[in-house]
This record gives structure tokens, C-alpha cells and sequence, in this order.
């Protein structure tokens, strides 16, 4: 008597795909391997992809298979493609693994094939989400207007430059989501354009697309026809063609008035410098006076002095804390 001939497991295929990829767009193996399928099984009827396989002709079966009923399914070589949840599918993925474990089933191939990927920034999604959803249920966030939330900015700004300059890495990438944070915060409330009467919203959106549209102008020498070998003739790049687009009456404009006062010395000593105005610091007594000659001689000299002030304090703080009697 001939013995019967065993039966070939088949292959399990677990199809994911990024939800912060439009639905339908899948990749190429993808698409072969829906098609070439014995069955395609999904357990959420509500899932996105389904439209988009029936459209392409793909039918799928909007069924929750266990872990035996689905090694079942692939038994005689077929190929069965599970399109999970946005949740995963937790108890189907752990029964299968038990069966495995067990050494007593003859298990089917199982392979993992992503559909999609995340693009670079597609996290940002995320966040534009998480905030929308927070600005309309958080009772605290949903009052929040622009200027309530303007000395948020600032603390975490320079919460941002300690990090920075502590050289904490760890610390630098929670500072720099605080300040990403102010950014899509202040989006979403100029959507609503509720602060003032008549006032124009924009999205995150028009915000990214601003900056885009200003970073590609001022870099002629990458999106364009110029051509720029060192850092200085980037600058001369940068600086002419914001010139052209502010159109400015005075080279003061623009500057922020409220910055601390070594980092405005500094800049209008700067403006000063590159328009080649011939205009020489104001003379008077006091530290005022001495302070402004300071800042400018810095800027000339390359020299940033609102840091090299914070650098000098924060030595003068270790200074004090060893002489208190503290470690580090």
C-alpha cells in the first residue's frame, strides 16, 4: 500500500499597510500577491483597503478566521492573504504562534508583507491629528487663543537653546517637539480664524507651504540657475533675495524689538555691517552704552554674544554651586 502523499501546508500572508498612506496605494508585490490568491480574508468590514481591492477586482472576505480555521485554509499549498485591522489582530497573530509552538501542526509559511510604507515626516500626520482632536475635546486646550499661548513659545524656545547647548541629545528631541508642538498648536487655531473679526484662517498646511515656497525662492543656488560654492556667497544669496521680497524702508524692520538686549544689539549691529551704512554706535554714560559697544564688536568679530554671555553665566553657576559644596 502506498503511503499517502503529505499535504503541503500552504502560506499565510499578513498584508499591512501605513494609514498614513492614502488607501489603494499599494506596492507592486503587493498587488501580485492579492491577485494571486486563494482567498483574501479581512476581518474589519470598515477597513479602508476594502473599497480599493473589490475596485481592482480583488474579492475579499470580510470574516475573523481563527488561528486553526485559517491554517485549515491554506491546507493543499493555498495561499490565503489576511488584510488585519488597524489593531492587528492580536488574538489571531498570538493563536497562530501558540500552533507553532506546539511542534504538533504542520504549520503554513508565514510571511509579513508590507503594502505600503511610512514616508519621511508621515508622523507629522500624526501630530496634526492628535492636536485636532485635542483642540476639540481637551476643555483646556480648546480656549487656548494665539496670544495666551505666545509665553509658552518663548520658555520653550529656550528651553530648546539649553539643550542645545548642554549637548544632551535625549533632551533636544523632547525640546525640539515643544517647539513643534507651538507651531501646529498655533495652526490649528488660526484655522478656526476666531480670534479677531474677519480674520483669514490657515491650516498647517498653508503654514508648510509658506516656508517651502520661501526656503525654494531663497535657494536659487539648489532650485535654481545660480551657483553658490561657499557658505558666504549662500548668505549673499539669502540675504539679496529677502531683500527683494520685504522691500523694507529701513534695514530695522523686521527686527524684533523684544529679543534680549545683547542678541538686538547684535542684530541691528549686523544689519548695520551688511547694508554698509556708515553709521557709528551712540556714546553715553553708563553700562548700556557699554554693553551695546561690546555686542557690535562681537557681531563683527563673528562672535554671538547673547551666547557667550549665557556660556560665561552658566561657568559662573558651576562656580557657585562648588562653592555651595555640590557635585557637577
Amino acid at each position: 500500500m502506498n503511503a499517502e502523499a503529505p499535504v503541503e501546508p500552504g502560506r499565510i500572508v499578513l498584508l499591512t499597510a501605513s494609514h498614513r498612506v492614502a488607501p489603494g496605494l499599494l506596492s507592486w508585490p503587493a498587488w501580485q500577491t492579492l491577485r494571486a490568491a486563494d482567498r483574501v480574508l479581512c476581518p474589519d468590514p470598515s477597513h479602508p483597503q476594502l473599497p480599493y481591492l473589490r475596485e481592482a477586482g480583488v474579492e475579499a472576505e470580510t470574516v475573523t478566521p481563527t488561528a486553526q480555521e485559517l491554517v485549515e485554509a491554506c491546507a493543499g499549498g493555498r495561499t490565503v492573504v489576511v488584510v488585519p485591522s488597524g489593531e492587528g489582530d492580536r488574538a489571531l497573530t498570538d493563536g497562530l504562534a501558540r500552533m507553532a509552538g506546539s511542534g504538533r501542526v504542520s504549520m503554513p509559511d508565514l510571511e509579513l508583507l508590507p503594502g505600503s510604507y511610512d514616508l519621511p515626516g508621515s508622523r507629522l500626520l500624526d501630530l496634526v491629528q492628535v492636536m485636532d482632536r485635542i483642540r476639540r475635546e481637551c476643555p483646556w486646550s480648546s480656549q487656548q487663543t494665539h496670544k495666551g499661548l505666545a509665553k509658552y513659545g518663548i520658555e520653550e524656545a529656550y528651553e530648546l537653546v539649553e539643550a542645545i547647548e548642554d549637548g544632551d541629545r535625549d533632551e533636544l528631541r523632547e525640546e525640539l517637539g515643544d517647539v513643534l508642538l507651538q507651531v501646529v498648536f498655533h495652526s490649528r487655531i488660526a484655522e478656526e480664524g476666531r480670534e479677531e473679526d474677519g480674520a483669514e484662517p490657515f491650516s498647517i498646511d498653508d503654514v508648510a507651504g509658506t516656508i517651502v515656497e520661501k526656503l525654494i525662492h531663497r535657494h536659487p543656488h539648489v532650485f535654481g540657475d545660480e551657483h553658490a560654492e561657499t557658505p558666504e556667497e549662500v548668505k549673499e544669496h539669502w540675504l539679496r533675495t529677502k531683500a527683494a521680497e520685504k522691500q523694507r524702508a529701513s534695514v530695522t524692520d523686521g527686527v524684533p524689538l523684544g529679543q534680549p538686549g545683547l542678541a538686538l544689539a547684535a542684530k541691528l549691529a549686523s544689519r548695520v555691517r551688511t547694508a554698509g551704512l556708515p553709521v557709528p554706535l551712540p556714546s553715553g554714560d553708563g553700562v548700556g552704552y557699554e554693553l551695546l559697544a561690546m555686542a557690535a564688536r562681537a557681531e563683527a568679530e563673528g562672535v554671538d554674544p547673547e551666547a557667550a554671555l549665557r556660556a560665561a553665566a552658566r561657568t559662573y553657576r558651576d562656580a557657585i554651586r562648588a562653592a555651595e559644596g555640590h557635585a557637577g
